[in-house]
């Protein structure tokens, strides 16, 4: 935590490095995205001391990325959210996560898919087990705010990169590794959605597009699911979903999860790489949540032993 120096004082990437560009700032924004809200959650996430825990929470108060928002009266306590400036941050978060996986833990190629191995499917496959942090994303039908969570016995969340329709997919789209089939894999959740909520579970299907695009598309296919936008970013954000950029948007890469109606993400599967494979399986895995709603361990790469 800096001062901007005269000569940078016009130069907004000094201006934004000087609040958010301190190592722990920027794990504090992760995590508030990820739904710690309090200091105990934010020490124990992060391994930081109490005294630098103080002064950056402080620091990103002051600069309107947090604000504190009581939730106990005696003593009073706070907790700490993103204002809209701090969830403007978001998509630089996650295009830091972009980068990092496909220059860092990647070879630099440009890929809609990842190893099985690599350190995006382990982050994919560490969410079971966890809650998904409460938050809404905009419907395809109207815009309005809809909570990916939708009750009954269990949620189906597939993640996809982006249909071809209404708007035209970037060049070279075709070439890159694991973004062809969004449109075969609504119409297979279409397909099977009667069984899904035969199983007492929703369906959702999200892309970065907006809500406006996805309607069309919606509205030709037939789809009787509801389609979230995360043109936002709020939801890769929460949950660290790998993402790659094409046509300079940034696309979330073709996940499944599994989420019960106490918000606990019971399956996952990251990389898709056999679309009708994974339909079948998030149903299985649905039936089984509806008739023995217990935990269960988890097996390897997140799914459920």
């Amino acid at each position: 935590m800096r001062s901007v120096p005269e000569r940078d004082a016009a130069c907004a990437i000094a201006q934004a490095a000087a609040v958010v560009g301190d190592w722990w700032s920027l794990l504090l924004i992760r995590e508030t995205a990820r739904g710690h809200h309090r200091f105990d959650a934010l020490q124990e996430e992060l391994g930081i001391s109490r005294k630098v825990l103080t002064e950056r929470l402080a620091h990103l108060v002051e600069t309107g990325v947090l604000e504190k928002v009581p939730y106990q009266d005696r003593p009073v306590r706070h907790e700490y959210r993103l204002t809209e400036s701090g969830r403007g941050l978001l998509p630089v978060l996650l295009s830091m996560q972009d980068w990092a996986d496909r220059w860092v833990f990647g070879d630099g190629s440009l890929s809609g898919t990842a190893d099985e191995a690599g350190a995006e499917a382990r982050r994919v496959a560490g969410l079971a087990g966890g809650r998904l942090p409460r938050l809404e994303l905009p419907a395809h039908l109207d815009g309005a705010p809809v909570d990916p969570v939708a009750g009954g016995t269990a949620t189906v969340l597939f993640c996809y990169p982006a249909t071809g329709s209404p708007s035209p997919l970037p060049d070279g789209w075709a070439g890159i590794p694991g973004t062809v089939g969004c449109t075969l894999e609504n119409r297979l959740f279409r397909d099977a959605y009667e069984d899904f909520r035969a199983a007492g579970a929703e369906v959702r299907g999200i892309s970065t597009q907006r809500p406006d695009e996805q309607r069309v598309f919606a509205v030709e296919e037939g789809l009787p699911f509801t389609l979230l936008s995360d043109v936002d970013l709020r939801l890769a954000a929460a949950l660290r979903l790998p993402t790659f950029r094409a046509g300079q948007l940034l696309r979330l890469k073709r996940a499944v999860l599994v989420v019960d109606r106490d918000r606990v993400v019971r399956h996952t599967r990251f990389p898709v790489t056999d679309v009708p494979a994974a339909v079948d399986e998030a149903l299985t895995e649905v039936r089984r949540l509806a008739a023995d709603p217990g935990p269960r361990p988890e097996g390897p790469r997140g799914t459920l032993a």
